[in-house]
């Protein structure tokens, strides 16, 4: 099964309460968001899935892009919305697979858990890619993954834990490192999953 099949049969067959990394309230991205950039400014979240940012940020004056692999995953997100949907771009691409070329630039990338799932050398050289490609110097990405000790599976794929280190290591040159912060997110079932989100500027 390729990579957008999976998620798509994922979103088809869960609703939230099954999916282990719904969040009602997506505090830690919205206080290292509001920490680099004020309201007005462009901010691109990747792998958006069901996540509940894009109306957070909108309804606060963001201009926001959300670009996720599964179409059925956009609609989740853009549903709660309503006629608000429309003031965010929904793009739906692979971010390791040519995304659009008119994509344009940003001034925060966040990513809450599509990065730990990227197993493969080729993919993560890929997303950083795009990465470098769309935040300039001075812009901010903001990457959420599992910590150390964190699950070593997720909807039944291997992914890579980080911790910061290892994180700007895979960023390479032209980042610097500015924060990390660790959350305990508790999925919809309960169970406590660490994670850690680090923030980085593009120099």
């Amino acid at each position: 099964m390729s990579r957008k099949d999976h998620w798509e049969s994922v979103y088809a067959a869960k609703d939230d309460a099954e999916l282990s990394w719904t969040q009602s309230d997506p505090r830690v991205s919205l206080l290292l968001i509001g920490k680099v950039c004020p309201p007005g400014g462009r901010v691109i979240d990747v792998g958006g899935g069901n996540s509940a940012l894009a109306g957070r940020l909108t309804g606060a004056g963001y201009r926001v892009t959300v670009m996720d692999l599964s179409g059925a995953a956009l609609a989740r997100a853009a549903a709660p919305m309503g006629p608000r949907a429309a003031a965010v771009r929904w793009v739906e691409a692979d971010v390791t697979a040519a995304p659009p070329a008119d994509l344009g630039a940003f001034d925060v990338w966040h990513d809450r858990a599509v990065f730990h799932f990227l197993i493969e050398p080729a993919d993560r050289a890929a997303y950083v890619a795009l990465l470098r490609r769309t935040i300039p110097a001075g812009g901010y990405a903001i990457i959420a993954t599992f910590a150390p000790d964190g699950p070593a599976k997720c909807s039944g794929l291997d992914v890579r834990r980080y911790d910061a280190t290892s994180l700007h290591a895979e960023l390479g040159d032209g980042f610097t490192l500015c924060e990390t912060v660790f959350e305990t997110h508790l999925t919809p079932w309960g169970k406590a999953q660490p994670f850690q989100y680090s923030l980085f500027r593009r120099v």
